[in-house]
């Protein structure tokens, strides 16, 4: 990795606090900000198809990165496989995410109460019943949308095959 290519993912990845600050600026820009979060563990086609339907819906996409102990607490003591580290490049690496942030608790809502996006994305096993900051979106203005999920592709599953090899 060259030093100019370092430098772009390493602009993309932003405290919570410095990416209230940027997004506070994008949207005075006119920018149309869209958040969505999750572990992103095991990148596969699903995450791509759903990462950049997700950018599509706006001007500016930010992923709030669940933290090696969030993962852990969501989905298992042997996950997540990649670590945060490796995932926030990662995701970093992609053309049309243009923030990263890492979060610690059980859900982002404290993220998106703090970052107020005009669009929450979330992937199709969600309704709008059961999307953490649907309501807070939506309160002040904001859209939530839900994408279908590109079918056959789950890290879960990915991981089985590995072990049933």
């Amino acid at each position: 990795m060259n030093k100019d290519t370092k430098q772009v993912l390493t602009q993309k990845i932003f405290s919570k606090d410095d990416l209230v600050a940027k997004t506070q600026s994008w949207k005075a820009q006119g920018k149309k900000v869209v958040f969505t979060n999750g572990c992103f563990d095991i990148i596969h086609p699903g995450h791509i198809a759903y990462l950049s339907d997700a950018a599509n819906l706006g001007d500016i996409l930010i992923i709030g990165l669940n933290t090696d102990q969030s993962v852990c607490k969501l989905k298992g003591e042997n996950r997540p496989i990649n670590n945060e580290f490796s995932r926030t490049q990662l995701i970093a690496s992609m053309f049309f995410v243009d923030a990263v942030v890492l979060f610690n608790e059980d859900t982002p809502l404290e993220l998106i109460t703090a970052l107020k996006p005009d669009v929450l994305v979330k992937g199709g096993d969600y309704n709008l019943d059961n999307i953490v900051g649907a309501k807070e979106t939506l309160a002040i203005g904001g859209e939530v949308k839900v994408l279908t999920f590109l079918p056959g592709y789950s890290s879960t599953g990915i991981i089985e095959k590995i072990k049933n090899t």
